[in-house]
Parts: structure tokens; sequence; C-alpha cells
């Protein structure tokens, strides 16, 4: 299972936080790449405006690119089977990979344009397809702890690529097309391991109606003497189905059995993209500058935000004891009161030469409780809240309402940031404790439950407290 897990993450989600992360360092060599390429083409120099437009497209078309992958990942995940799915997933990485390093030898920054959208899809379906098979493949008593492996490799993409990124590693200019294309180097890996494992179990049985490949994949991720118990929990779900296609995204809103776990889906993806994550993020570079950092020094202390939510996704792995309803909502809570304190930190970051360290602890602690609740237990909780007819298609529109919630934060933020300054950080800790009060009023404990049991908790909810 351990295995499995890695095999799945290293060209899923780990792509997702690698190449949000590694087109940090290369700006400025962007930037001088586009002006000689310009001045090259059409003799003269590219103004200002279009040079920001030209940088603003490569950064932002990975997040169309994802949304397309977020669109696409569920039909995937069914046609060609979850593993399936993420094996095509790699050729669409490498083919971005090659895109982005040969733009710079022949001076044509279209093809990395083009290469950004690609490895934007490929990041679409990876955040959409690993969670789906992870989620199926886990026994229930392990599921949590299993599905946080997607916030593991997506955190641990983030750091590598910070790492990787630094300018006595791939950072400098003259290794600029290296970095880019060295997203191709999880997809071979992948493609490498992946094979070794089997397609999920409960894909096998209930879309395909393959009994016995089912067992014999059952029999390799929980072993011969244990497979029998969660056979029995799959086949009692296949009945329950009774041959039920798997819905396309569009048949959910219409099904008023789903209603609440897709309200709370939404809910919770969009909570997890305007929590202001965005925000610290912006402005950890000027806390770290309050707080006396060296601006040469700074790329080495973001290394620690890195640090910080890789290890919180670490440590997420015991939701498995905790349970996924009190991870959440603790999470949303603390970043509430980090929100706050952060907001009176900046106000008066002048007045007392101890405050500037304030704010750099708001800092790390609210990326702490991100990873410890809405950044890790999200997707696992998609995976819980449906069972096999509706995930794939709920996948689908959780990933289209982060994609797009995602760019929307990306357009919106700096005009949020220009007006309100420090007190957007208010915005941010209303919305962390409304999310908070949803989840407290609305999610049932889900640890150690089959995904028929889930279904019955949301029952009432769904159908009124008489059905």
């Amino acid at each position: 299972l351990f295995l499995a897990v890695c095999a799945v993450g290293i060209g899923g989600t780990f792509q997702y936080g690698y190449n949000v992360s590694i087109i940090n360092a290369p700006t400025q060599h962007i930037h001088k790449f586009l002006n000689e390429t310009w001045s090259s083409r059409y003799q003269k120099e590219l103004n200002a405006d279009l040079l920001t437009f030209l940088w603003s497209v490569i950064a932002s078309i990975f997040s169309l690119g994802g949304l397309c992958g977020a669109l696409i990942g569920g039909s995937m995940a069914i046609r060609l089977g979850r593993k399936g799915a993420l094996l095509m997933n790699n050729v669409i990485a490498i083919l971005a990979s090659i895109l982005m390093g040969i733009s710079f030898p022949t001076g044509l920054f279209e093809l990395l344009i083009a290469g950004r959208f690609l490895i934007g899809i490929n990041s679409g379906i990876g955040l959409c397809v690993q969670p789906l098979y992870i989620g199926e493949f886990a026994p229930k008593h392990l599921r949590g702890g299993l599905a946080m492996g997607t916030s593991i490799f997506l955190t641990g993409g983030i750091l590598t690529g910070q790492v990787i990124g630094l300018r006595e590693l791939l950072g400098g200019e003259k290794h600029c097309p290296l970095l880019l294309s060295s997203s191709c180097i999880p997809a071979l890996a992948q493609l490498l391991f992946l094979p070794w494992f089997p397609e999920s179990p409960r894909y096998l049985l209930i879309d395909r109606g393959d009994e016995l490949s089912c067992a014999k994949a059952l029999k390799r991720f929980h072993g011969s003497s244990e497979y029998r118990r969660e056979m029995e929990d799959i086949q009692r779900e296949c009945y329950a189905l009774d041959g039920e296609k798997p819905k396309k995204p569009w048949q959910l809103f219409t099904d008023r059995g789903v209603r609440w776990q897709l309200i709370t889906v939404i809910v919770m993806t969009m909570g997890q993209q305007l929590s202001g994550i965005n925000a610290i993020y912006f402005y950890a570079t000027y806390v770290f500058e309050q707080a006396g950092i060296l601006a040469e020094k700074i790329p080495y202390v973001t290394l620690g935000t890195g640090v910080c939510e890789c290890l919180t996704a670490l440590s997420c792995v015991r939701n498995n004891y905790v349970g996924r309803r009190s991870l959440i909502i603790g999470g949303y809570l603390l970043m509430t009161l980090w929100c706050t304190v952060l907001t009176f930190s900046l106000t008066y970051q002048e007045l007392y030469s101890w405050v500037p360290y304030m704010s750099m602890t708001c800092v790390f602690a609210f990326i702490l409780s991100f990873g410890l609740g809405p950044g890790g237990i999200t997707n696992t909780l998609t995976a819980e809240l449906f069972v096999q007819s509706s995930r794939p298609a709920a996948y689908m529109i959780a990933g289209t309402v982060s994609w797009i919630s995602f760019f929307t934060v990306g357009m919106l933020f700096p005009f949020i940031v220009n007006g309100l300054k420090q007190y957007c950080f208010v915005v941010f800790l209303l919305e962390c404790f409304f999310v908070a009060a949803f989840i407290f009023l609305i999610i049932p404990e889900t640890k150690n439950k089959s995904f028929l049991e889930i279904k019955k908790e949301f029952h009432k909810l769904n159908f009124g407290r008489n059905a």
C-alpha cells in the first residue's frame, strides 16, 4: 500500500506542487528571454506593458490547463481506469517538458506558453485521478492516512521545486531550460513504477464487473489473508448500486440523493482556495524583510514555509486516530486566529521591535494550520462522501471549482491587497470561520466508515428527517 501511494503520487499531485513552485525562480530569466526574443524577431524593444502581459499569460495559462484537466480527468478515469488515466497523463507531462525545454534554444516563447498549458492539464488530471485511485484501493481503516499521500506529495513537490530553483542548483540563467523541463523526471518515474501495481479493485468490480481481477488486486494491496472483508464491502456497494452507470457531472446537480454531499464539496474546495493561503505567501517576503532578513537570504527562509507544509502533511497521517472532522474544523479555526493576530501585528509593525517576529511566527503558524486541516483533509473527504457511480463526477466538479477559484484569486487578489492592505486578512478570517461553522453543522465524522455508511449519514439531510 505504501509503495502504491508513492508510485501514484510521484506523477500525480507532486507534479502540481512542483510546477506551481519552479516558475517563481526563473522569473527574471524569462523576462530577459522574452525581451531578447522580441528584439531579434521584430528589431525593436518589447514595451513594459506587453512584457507584463506575456509574463501573465505564461504564469496564468497553467490555471487554464488545470481547469481543462479537471474537466477531462473524471472521464479518463472511467474510460481508461484510474491507473490507465494516470499512465496516459504522463505522456502529456513529457510533451510539456520537451516544449518548455526547447523554447529557449529555439527562441520561441510560444512553446513555453504551450508547455505551461499542457503541464497544467497534467496537473488537473493528476489532482482529480490520484485521490480517486488511492481512496478506492485503501482499506477503510487506513483510508484517511493513505489519502494524505495526495497532500504529502503536493507539498513535497512545492518544497522540491523551491530547492531545485535555488541559484546554486538549477535557478541560474543557463540552467533555466533544464529547470522548466525537469518535470519529465517524475513522469518517467511513474511510467516505470506504476505498471507494477493493479488497477483500482472497486473500478474492476463495480464498473467492469470483473470479480476475479478485483480479488487479485485486493490480494496484492491488502494481503491474501486480509482482503475478504474489503471484498465483501465492495460487493455490498455493487449490489446497492444495482448496475448503476457512472454519472456525468451535470447529473449530480439534479440528484437529490447527493445534494448536501455536493454542496459540502463545493464549500470545502472554495474554502481551501479562498482561505488566505495565497495572501500569506504574498506577505511572506514583506514580513521577512521587516524582521531584518537580507533580501538575498529570503529564498532560503522561504524554504521554511515549504518544510512547514511538508511536516504538517506528514503529521496529518495521524488523522486516522483524530478524525477528519476534528482536524478540518480545528485547522480553519486556527487559521481564523492567526489571521486576527497577523492583522494586528502588520498594523503595528513599526511600533515595537518584536512585532515583526510576531508576524513571522504567524506566517509559519498559518501555513501549519492550513496543512493540518484544509490542505490535507479536503481531498480525503471528497473521496469518502460519494459512492462509486458518483465519485469521478464529484472529483470533476471539485477540480473545476478549485481551478476557477485559484484563477479568480490570482486575478482579484492584487486589487484586494492594494485596497485593504493588511486588513485583507479580515476577509480571510471571516471566510475561515464560516467554513468551519458549515463543516461543524453539516459534515458527520467519516473515520472508519464504509462509503455506504457515509451515504446513509447524509440521507436525512438530503430527504428530510422523516425519510
